[in-house]
């Protein structure tokens, strides 16, 4: 079984907390190896080339301490985030480290870290906030456009015969290059997205049997020329929308129950909106009443995960940071800035559910973690049982302790606190203004004056 990381807390004055950490074998070899080849990296050694010195041999030029030093001091501030995470404390400042260098790399290594943490909240009475939540209203003319899908999902193609192609008509076409290569036969659709432009602008208005040469870009950059000859024009004949439509499509015997079912199943996706958006709102008004303070290392480096996570997104779509300002219109510091903003919410909403959970004795048991992963498993296709085990083996199932923990927190601020309409909320920030607000008191419940998310 793998081993994973253990730490005792112990709680000191003045918002610190001392971490006594056991770092597993098996992390500490890894750090010893790093820092020997990093070492070899710089250390001339007659007879070995750089990066090929056995560790033996760097230890008995360079000795022990020195690899053992540079492999803790390389690795002891990630140690501690780690255990930190676990610890669930939040660092407001750079701890102080105590610790012996360990024998040898088969041993385990220990430290003690001293650090200033973010002082816990005192969460505000959220049974008494009031927070806004917008009912949601079906709009008819997505209903109508789902039917219209239905109808051309059904509906036959007829020849067209006194009338050019228009968006919406299908041609059958060969489509050739220079050497006569390419397809035949191809069914494509005028409006669909599937041809490039040029093509798509040059066929629009044929009619059957033109054939028409165009040059058009590739993703590359560079131009093709292709003949396309149009084949055939058909244009789609629907169906009317009536309870044989409704039978034909659907398991439905109505087109009154067809309605109904769709309007239900759009109304089921904008509750749930509404609902993640009452929720995010209820937390941000309980971290707002209970006036929680955050910063430090750990915004510092939420901020970082999330410009981090912004870089991989924007490079795999192949997008790169100039583009990006160029798009979203603002400068590198303002996306700093906005970044840590968001990172600092973040962090404020989990101290505060966390206080919360402190405040009701929330507990989350393994069978409710099982549960979730299992869930999580058969979604993606893999198996339960496994997944279940390589979690717990891995010591992943306090990270998911943890989350299901915050959402228990959530779920009661979400149940208990007072739902008023959106527009009355609204209504209220309209005639609110600064001189009207009244002095803060020591427990800061939500005002029509709050700033509502964005």
């Amino acid at each position: 079984m793998v081993r994973v990381m253990t730490t005792q807390v112990e709680e000191l004055p003045d918002n610190k907390v001392r971490l006594t950490v056991e770092v597993p074998q098996a992390d500490l070899k890894h750090a010893v190896e790093h820092a020997t080849h990093d070492l070899a990296e710089s250390v001339k050694i007659p007879g070995f080339r750089k990066g090929k010195v056995p560790q033996e041999v760097l230890q008995a030029r360079v000795g022990r301490e020195r690899i053992f030093t540079e492999a803790v001091e390389s690795h002891i501030g990630g140690w501690f985030m780690n255990a930190a995470a676990d610890t669930r404390i939040r660092p407001v400042a750079q701890p102080e480290y105590d610790y012996d260098l360990p024998a040898s790399d088969d041993d385990e290594f220990q430290f003690t870290a001293t650090v200033a943490v973010q002082p816990k909240p005192e969460p505000a009475d959220w049974t008494q906030l009031e927070v806004p939540y917008a009912e949601p209203e079906v709009p008819q003319d997505v209903v109508e456009q789902e039917l219209e899908a239905l109808r051309e999902s059904v509906a036959e193609l007829a020849p067209v015969e006194d009338r050019p192609a228009r968006t919406g008509d299908v041609l059958v076409v060969d489509a050739l290059d220079a050497e006569g290569e390419g397809q035949r036969d191809l069914v494509v659709e005028l409006g669909s997205g599937r041809l490039v432009e040029e093509i798509e602008r040059a066929l629009t208005g044929a009619t059957a049997g033109e054939s028409k040469e165009i040059d058009f870009e590739q993703v590359d950059g560079s131009t093709a020329k292709a003949t396309v000859e149009v084949k055939e024009v058909k244009e789609k004949v629907l169906p009317p929308l009536d309870d044989e439509l409704a039978r034909a499509a659907s398991e439905f015997d109505t087109l009154e129950q067809l309605r109904a079912d769709i309007e239900q199943k759009i109304r089921d996706v904008l509750e749930e909106e509404a609902e993640t958006q009452y929720r995010a709102a209820a937390v941000d008004a309980l971290v707002e009443a209970s006036n929680v303070q955050v910063g430090g290392p750990l915004v510092e480096a939420r901020t970082r995960e999330l410009l981090n996570g912004l870089g991989r997104s924007l490079e795999s779509r192949g997008i790169s940071a100039e583009t990006y300002f160029q798009l979203t219109g603002q400068t590198a510091e303002q996306l700093v800035q906005r970044m840590g903003a968001e990172a600092a919410l973040s962090v404020a909403r989990e101290l505060v559910l966390e206080a919360v959970a402190d405040q009701l004795g929330l507990e989350v048991s393994d069978a409710e973690i099982e549960e979730l992963i299992r869930e999580q498993a058969e979604l993606a296709g893999d198996d339960p049982d496994e997944a279940v085990r390589q979690v717990f083996e891995s010591g992943r199932d306090e990270v998911l302790r943890a989350d299901l923990r915050l959402r228990k927190a959530l779920d009661r601020i979400a149940a208990e606190a007072k739902r008023i309409p959106a527009e009355v909320a609204r209504a209220r920030e309209e005639i609110w203004t600064p001189d009207k607000e009244t002095p803060q008191t020591e427990t800061k419940l939500w005002t029509p004056g709050s700033k509502e998310p964005a």
